[in-house]
């Protein structure tokens, strides 16, 4: 990076936490890349790259955010996944390192840590349907990448007892949803219960319950590897929170076709969708954080991720970029998840996905979240009619809710 973009770079962001103020947000939620701070995975450590996060902790507390970091975001090094990733024996060791590193460096002024966002997501994108890096469908591997990612966690909550600031707490992101069948035929309702297996229980009953759910470990087969009971003690070491990213239900019909679980989502006539596809059904929320609490436990929750992806133009010439579709499903999953507190669960804050428009994934540039407009082209940031929502929400409700 030369100069001159680095400084760049680094103005934009200024300018963007100067909008993240603005709008009052009493929070900000952000990843940190692995490969800045550890280029090589482990060993010696980029400094000027540990500097960038110093930087943008002190620049989120100067303007009165609060910054909850998390230290893992689907972007592994590749020389880690050259060696083995997820599946290889150190890998819990190599990622407790790499979280010491930040805990020692930021942990004073970071109250809020998550270990891994939607572990799900690696498994099932990146290793059974190959949509997301590393591009690989095999079930064995995916199976291992999944227990491999819930030692990683556990070993890094264990060092952040160990090197972690007092008062300071840590959790791991997971992604929910309802999982309901498509008719009253009792394949679909085993396709649902197979849905809700393999997407909801799978990464939380290892760490609330040390064990796997047997519907999850029929699915895969022999592809499932044995796992003795000290390994799994081994998951359950006690978190401080549980982050829910949390966007739409499952709606499933049967198909034998489709790994892992055997199931296809169906999309109901008659409900509105975003721009990929994704119902809109705000009181599914609240049913999610009861079931969360009524089956975990009343931990302390919070709504990680939630938002929508709109169709929405590339360049725009007006001042503020009119979107009520957004407004309107904010709007309603804010109402939810008050539904939620009412009913007795413990929600602490929200972040909506994403502040501004950014890269999606496998969706690249494709799919606008942003309560902000980024004209990719000139990095122009315009306001949408939701972050003026947003703002009016922040001003009654500030000290729950925030933007990531």
């Amino acid at each position: 990076m030369t100069g001159d973009v680095a400084c760049d770079h680094y103005r934009l962001w200024r300018e963007d936490i100067g909008q993240m103020r603005a709008l009052g947000l009493p929070g900000y939620r952000f990843s940190v890349a692995w490969s800045r701070v550890f280029p090589g995975g482990t060993g010696r450590m980029n400094e000027a790259g540990l500097a960038f996060y110093d930087r943008l902790v002190d620049a989120l507390l100067e303007a009165g955010i609060t910054p909850m970091l998390t230290l893992f975001h689907w972007d592994l090094p590749q020389v880690l996944e050259d060696r083995g990733g997820w599946r290889h024996a150190d890998m819990p060791r190599w990622f407790a390192d790499y979280a010491a590193v930040l805990f020692e460096k930021l942990g004073s002024r970071v109250p809020l840590w998550c270990t891994i966002n939607e572990p799900w997501v690696i498994v099932d994108a990146g290793y059974v349907h190959g949509v997301n890096a590393p591009g690989v469908r095999d079930w064995h591997q995916a199976t291992r990448v999944a227990h491999g990612l819930l030692r990683a966690h556990a070993a890094a909550v264990r060092r952040f007892r160990e090197v972690g600031p007092d008062g300071a707490r840590i959790g791991l992101v997971v992604n929910l949803a309802p999982h309901h069948p498509a008719s009253s035929s009792p394949a679909d309702h085993a396709a649902a219960a197979r849905g809700h297996a393999y997407f909801n229980e799978q990464f939380l009953d290892p760490v609330f319950f040390g064990r796997y759910p047997e519907l999850v470990r029929e699915m895969y087969g022999d592809a499932w590897p044995a796992h003795s009971d000290g390994e799994m003690r081994e998951l359950t070491e006690p978190i401080d929170f549980l982050g829910i990213n949390w966007y739409k239900r499952g709606v499933m019909c049967r198909d034998d076709s489709r790994p892992v679980e055997r199931a296809a989502h169906v999309l109901p006539p008659g409900r509105p969708y975003t721009a990929l596809d994704w119902e809109v059904h705000p009181e599914q929320l609240t049913r999610t954080l009861c079931w969360v609490r009524d089956t975990y436990g009343n931990v302390p929750l919070y709504v990680t991720e939630n938002g929508a992806a709109l169709h929405e133009p590339d360049h725009v010439t007006t001042d503020v970029l009119d979107d009520p579709a957004r407004v309107d499903y904010l709007r309603g999953h804010l109402r939810a998840g008050h539904a939620a507190i009412e009913r007795g669960v413990d929600l602490r804050g929200w972040f909506v996905w994403s502040l501004m428009d950014n890269f999606e994934w496998a969706q690249g540039f494709s799919k606008r979240f942003g309560l902000i407009h980024v004209d990719y082209t000139t990095q122009k940031r315009t306001l949408k009619a939701s972050a003026e929502f947003y703002r009016r929400v922040l001003r009654s409700n500030g000290a729950a809710l925030a933007g990531g």
